[in-house]
């Protein structure tokens, strides 16, 4: 036993000595890089770097060259004798790539260069430069997604002319959509936090085979942070803290997440905390954006008071608080269990758009604010990888969401304030396999159970006495259930060609009881069962080295909500929306096609154009109530609307990117979005459509050199002019510019801006930027907000 221990013991310092282990290195965060291949002139043997970016490379002796190969990075040769003296290799970024990993065509990890679809991916390094506000400002900071804003507290993304519900939010493959998502705006995007995303992905176009009822103008994919485990038998720890000051709001931040791994145990944790003053735009621009006055309750009396600083949008400040714990184990390499818990909750938010309004001369709301939105989620998801005749990798994925969102409206110098809360309890299950079939085809296929529990009520208030009593609630108590089956198929047909088939089968019902003691309906119930059916087809053509051609033909829904039958509200002055039962789905019928080239690994350019058709789309039209057309509520006469299917509309744009590479460091790239959306209206004429944006996009010159990166860019969009406005926009003098004419119109803007970031070492990072260089006073098209003037963004973060 004496003699085999020695031989042990000679055997490992044998080995130590011969070893050479190197530390691969992102050259700007000095971050460790996993999953590097590293491989000898001959590519007869490879190793890959570990969680921390560890690689021996003794193996690699005799080779003329040693090769660092990463997806995310640029192509590094060296000699082994040059590795001998070095501890450390630094990789540089790649900005010209095609075969970057992406989950969100089919919620499993594949290559880009595989997928028909349009996608576009938001990373953490991009993320933690760009240090957007909100997930609308991460969204939109890929220069391919317009936002929309009516409060800070906000943000509604604009995807290929279509917006709100025809766009599907999934968080870790959860839907986050529920069944009261509006056509009207919505904010539940700022509910995720920025500092938890690990990668965000956006699918453009339908995505309904995969992700079902909304999914018409595209899919946002966020994926969170996910739990580490060690590699090497010690406790892993890491992990990292923010503070951020934006001087636009006087924005107060502060973030921190930590992990701590085991071999088969890892937990996560991470708390953000953000706090806006109301925000300030710039200088130089329409001065009918300046807020001259505002309200404030003084002794008892709304009194309106003048602006000191009429830049200052008053009320638009808030704050907000994001949780998450997650709980990893996996056992082995065959079972991987992730348990996740999120929490986001936001204090009181005016509706800034609503303080703009007035009447008789005189500002309109004492009060207009949405109360708390509360959104947290549990999730539990089970993987297994274990190859056999159904499936190569499975997840079981179950989750839990609670929603709560509450409006707040006083008229000024009324006594009776009304508040409106919904909750809504989510639940999901997902079962998701993918089966490769041999070295060619590969099938993804599932099935998927929703079910949305809808609760609404609604009071008056004196704001004296705070003696409260019951008000028509904005929706009926309603369920909501989908239940669906779904397929792809991947298959590469010739050496340069790949066909992607996809089906999805979706039936979904709706019951809904109305409470008719406060507002007299000729019906007390409501039902909807109906069923859907999508499809799509698409081809990758890679007829040389590095040009891609795609085209892909699919078809999207979406089903009737509560929103689209059941809401009694007040969309505009004297007109009211009441329920409407006899509603069907509608459904989006899409063409696009895509080329792609790159050009001597320098340069890569890529265009996409597209045609979008929806038929029996869901859109308010005059109705009539009790055989009437108008009817007295709240002692105004009110013209009857309500939501139909009544119209078909399509969209038509273009997408155009460049990325290239420059001298001396320098990197160069720019999008540009332009689309025409066109909708029936109750006469037979076409109006705009009001969600598709005016043509916009972003030019970026970036520099980058070891610990040091800065991002010059500029950021521009279209004028729509009052001929071109959406016809239901035309009445909004208050949040428009006015032209000669004095009618309303949404002018052209741009801004310059830089953003740095420089790593003063392994674990501290300073980022420093400018946004708005030029103090430029501008609103994003039919924005309420005005958008932040000159900001000034100072963060320190602190790696561990």
């Amino acid at each position: 036993m004496k003699i085999l221990s020695t031989v042990s013991l000679l055997l490992l310092i044998t080995t130590l000595l011969n070893s050479q282990t190197i530390t691969i290195l992102d050259e700007t965060d000095l971050q460790s890089i996993e999953n590097v291949m590293v491989f000898g002139s001959d590519q007869k043997k490879f190793q890959l770097s570990n969680l921390n970016g560890s690689v021996d490379i003794s193996i690699f002796k005799k080779a003329d060259e040693i090769y660092f190969q990463h997806p995310s990075y640029e192509l590094k040769k060296m000699t082994y004798n040059s590795l001998v003296s070095a501890s450390k290799v630094y990789l540089h970024e790649n900005n010209i790539k095609i075969s970057e990993v992406v989950i969100a065509a089919n919620k499993w990890a594949q290559n880009r260069s595989e997928i028909s679809a349009k996608i576009t991916s938001i990373t953490s390094k991009q993320i933690e430069l760009q240090a957007p506000q909100t997930s609308a400002d991460l969204i939109g900071s890929s220069g391919e997604v317009f936002i929309q804003k009516s409060q800070q507290g906000g943000g509604s993304p604009m995807i290929r002319g279509f917006s709100t519900n025809r766009l599907l939010i999934s968080v870790d493959g959860v839907r986050m959509n529920t069944a009261i998502f509006r056509a009207g705006n919505v904010q539940n995007i700022i509910s995720i936090d920025p500092f938890s995303i690990e990668q965000t992905e956006v699918l453009f176009g339908p995505g309904s085979v995969i992700y079902g009822s909304d999914a018409i103008g595209g899919v946002m994919s966020f994926s969170t942070l996910t739990p580490k485990l060690s590699q090497n038998g010690k406790a892993l720890i890491k992990g990292s803290a923010v503070t951020r000051y934006g001087s636009a709001s006087n924005e107060m931040t502060g973030h921190a997440d930590f992990n701590i791994g085991w071999k088969k145990i890892g937990l996560l944790t991470s708390i953000s905390y953000n706090k806006f003053g109301d925000l300030k735009m710039g200088s130089h621009g329409p001065d009918d954006y300046l807020k001259n006055e505002y309200v404030e309750r003084i002794n008892g009396i709304d009194s309106v008071l003048a602006n000191d600083d009429t830049q200052v949008q008053v009320p638009s400040g808030y704050s907000q608080i994001n949780l998450m714990q997650k709980v990893r184990f996996s056992p082995n390499k065959n079972w991987d269990v992730n348990y996740g818990f999120i929490y986001s909750e936001t204090s009181d938010y005016s509706r800034y758009d609503k303080h703009l309004q007035y009447k008789s001369g005189t500002l309109k709301y004492g009060e207009w604010s949405y109360g708390p939105q509360i959104w947290s989620m549990n999730t539990i998801e089970v993987k297994n990888y274990n190859s056999n005749q159904f499936y190569d990798e499975v997840s079981f994925r179950f989750s839990r969401q609670f929603f709560e969102e509450s409006r707040i409206d006083r008229q000024l110098n009324k006594k009776t304030r009304e508040v409106k809360t919904e909750k809504v309890w989510a639940y999901s299950s997902n079962i998701d396999f993918h089966r490769k079939l041999n070295d060619k085809n590969q099938l993804f296929y599932g099935v998927e159970w929703v079910l949305n529990d809808v609760d609404s009520k609604g009071y008056s208030e004196d704001i004296f006495s705070f003696d409260q009593n019951p008000v028509e609630s904005r929706y009926p108590n309603s369920d909501w259930n989908s239940y669906a089956v779904y397929a792809t198929y991947s298959s590469q047909i010739f050496e340069k060609l790949r066909l992607n088939l996809g089906s999805r089968y979706n039936y979904f019902t709706l019951n809904s009881a109305f409470d008719t003691a406060l507002f007299n309906l000729p019906f007390t119930s409501a039902e909807i069962n109906q069923g859907a059916l999508t499809g799509s087809v698409g081809l990758v053509y890679n007829p040389i080295n590095d040009c891609w051609i795609n085209t892909n033909v699919s078809t999207g829904f979406r089903s009737p909500n509560v929103d689209d039958i059941g809401k009694i509200f007040e969309p505009a002055e004297n007109t009211l929306v009441i329920p409407n039962a006899d509603l069907d789905a509608e459904y989006a019928y899409n063409a696009e096609l895509s080329v792609s080239n790159i050009f001597a690994d320098v340069v890569k350019i890529e265009l996409t154009g597209y045609y979008t058709l929806l038929n029996n789309a869901m859109v308010r039209r005059p109705f009539k109530y009790n055989g009437q057309d108008s009817i007295i509520f709240k002692g105004d006469t009110s013209l009857v609307v309500a939501i139909q299917n009544a119209a078909n509309a399509h969209v038509v744009g273009l997408e155009a990117g460049i990325d290239a590479k420059l001298p001396l460091g320098f990197t160069l790239k720019s999008r540009f979005n332009v689309q025409k959306g066109e909708e029936e209206m109750e006469d037979g004429t076409v109006s705009p459509s009001r969600h598709a944006a005016p043509w916009f996009g972003t030019t970026h010159l970036v520099y980058s050199v070891q610990k040091f990166k800065c991002d010059l860019y500029a950021v521009y969009s279209g004028e729509v002019s009052y001929d071109n406005l959406p016809y239901d926009e035309r009445g909004k003098t208050y949040i428009y510019a006015l032209d000669e004419n004095d009618n309303p119109y949404s002018p052209a803007w741009f801004t310059l801006n830089l953003k740095s970031i420089y790593q003063i070492n392994k674990n501290f990072s300073l980022t420093a930027s400018i946004e708005n260089i030029l103090d430029k006073r501008y609103k994003p098209y039919s924005s309420g907000l005005g958008a932040p003037g000159r900001n000034f963004i100072l963060a320190l973060k602190a790696k561990f």
